[in-house]
């Protein structure tokens, strides 16, 4: 089934990422975590969906996206950039296997963060401190870091973040690696969720695998 949506409110989170805000329709459902199919209601942009993910809590009587643009690709998301109040958009039911199975280790890369914020969200709405959760979070650079002030905001949030192309941030590091990942896995007997682009989600799979961590702890997206 599809539902139309009127965009509400656009506003940047970074230099390139920005935070729109929808009407919700009548008995839509998500659990946080999960995305949906999204194309815009515009001639010759109908038929190009795109998954994203909601940012916002089911229980909120709006629903949130946290959209970044690669304006280099000429394609949709430099589009929902240059979105206006009143612009409409077409989405699919709610989908995704990445859900709160409890405290761990969150590692994400670049616009693979977006199915954490709503998860983390809600476990902070339900437990009121974020203790048991670390997140591991990479980017190119400093300004490349989404919700950066609203991570490390969080109650409780462990923040480990990596730069990969800026020599001069204090969070500077080639990746995020086994040695990197070590000593905060350790803390934790809970699940691994990872999310990025495949290869990013296959090598840290292999890595905290490499570190003892059982397959049936690492929560991804099926990419089948």
């Amino acid at each position: 089934m599809t539902y139309t949506l009127t965009l509400q409110s656009i506003e940047p989170v970074t230099h390139d990422t920005h935070h729109l805000v929808f009407n919700k329709p009548d008995g839509y459902t998500y659990t946080p975590g999960q995305a949906c199919d999204f194309s815009l209601v515009k001639d010759g942009w109908q038929n190009e969906k795109r998954p994203f993910t909601f940012t916002g809590l089911p229980t909120e009587s709006t629903l949130e996206f946290v959209i970044k643009s690669y304006p280099d690709h000429n394609g949709v998301t430099e589009q929902i950039a240059q979105m206006q109040m009143t612009d409409q958009v077409e989405i699919s039911d709610a989908w995704g296997a990445i859900e709160d199975q409890g405290p761990g280790v969150f590692i994400a890369g670049g616009a693979g963060i977006t199915p954490f914020v709503a998860v983390l969200k809600r476990r902070l709405q339900t437990h009121g401190s974020l203790d048991d959760c670390h997140l591991v979070f990479s980017n190119k650079t400093e300004k490349d870091i989404i919700l950066r002030d609203a991570f490390t905001s969080m109650p409780g949030l462990n923040c480990h973040f990596v730069v990969t192309d800026d020599p001069d941030s204090e969070f500077s590091r080639d990746q995020i690696d086994k040695d990197f990942l070590a000593p905060i896995v350790s803390e934790t007997d809970g699940p691994i969720y990872i999310c990025g682009p495949e290869p990013m989600i296959d090598d840290m799979s292999e890595a905290v695998q490499s570190l003892g961590v059982s397959k049936d702890r690492i929560v991804t997206e099926d990419l089948d």
